[in-house]
């Protein structure tokens, strides 16, 4: 694990909620599977965070909240859910080989009732112009 003077005034990266899904995604950036993300626009505007920018670093944390490594964004974009393309969604490092089957797997998180239950609307729900923030990153270091 990363000591306490290694993530020092960075900011925490949690990947989905803690448990499984985490784990794996924590798994897939250790092993370079997983060198890009998304997220909503909408998550960032409840949070009142800005959205990330390229050089920013962050400790990802495992689902016990241990840092386990450093990343630094090297690309952001902002996109309508319909514009992604396949290299990012491959790039998730979650076994994607289409658009379609990101999208499923991700509406599936969005929709889920621990998601919704962070939204102000527990109705929410995604659409093609829905705003997404794209996120390319690399690790910088690991513990």
């Amino acid at each position: 694990m990363l000591s306490d003077e290694d993530v020092a005034g960075l900011p925490i990266e949690e990947y989905a909620f803690p448990g499984p899904l985490r784990d794996a995604l924590v798994g897939a950036i250790l092993a370079g599977k997983k060198t890009s993300t998304t997220s909503l626009a909408i998550e960032y505007r409840l949070e009142g965070e800005p959205l990330p920018e390229v050089g920013q670093r962050g400790a990802v944390i495992d689902s016990l909240g241990r840092a386990v490594c450093i990343t630094e964004v090297v690309d952001v974009r902002v996109v309508p859910l319909a514009g992604v393309e396949l290299a990012h969604a491959m790039d998730e490092g979650e076994g994607y080989e289409s658009v379609a089957e990101w999208r499923s797997g991700h509406e599936d998180f969005w929709h889920s009732a621990q998601f919704r239950a962070e939204m102000p609307d527990p109705q929410f729900t995604i659409s093609d112009s829905t705003a997404a923030v794209l996120v390319r990153f690399k690790v910088v270091k690991q513990g």
